[in-house]
């Protein structure tokens, strides 16, 4: 139950960075119109998941893992985004 609870919170999160990558880059995303929305769901499911089981994994605490979990793939997606637009150029 609570991996189905991270997964429905990062694809929230995925949402929401998507959104406001796309008022950094003032609409300019490198993925055009709802490709955006997968590549930045898709980047916060994956970060979250590899966060929820390798922090642990690798000995740190559960309040490393949470903290992880909720910061780390709200950041990844302007970076995969950033990333993407220098691949393209």
């Amino acid at each position: 139950m609570e991996i189905l609870l991270l997964i429905a919170a990062m694809v929230v999160v995925g949402l929401i960075m998507t959104y406001v990558s796309s008022l950094i880059w003032k609409g300019d995303l490198p993925v055009g119109g709802s490709n955006a929305y997968i590549v930045g769901i898709l980047t916060a499911v994956i970060v979250g998941l590899l966060d929820w089981f390798v922090i642990p994994a690798m000995g740190f605490s559960d309040t490393l893992k949470y903290l992880g979990a909720a910061l780390e793939p709200a950041l990844s997606v302007p970076i995969v985004f950033w990333i993407i637009k220098k691949a393209k150029s």
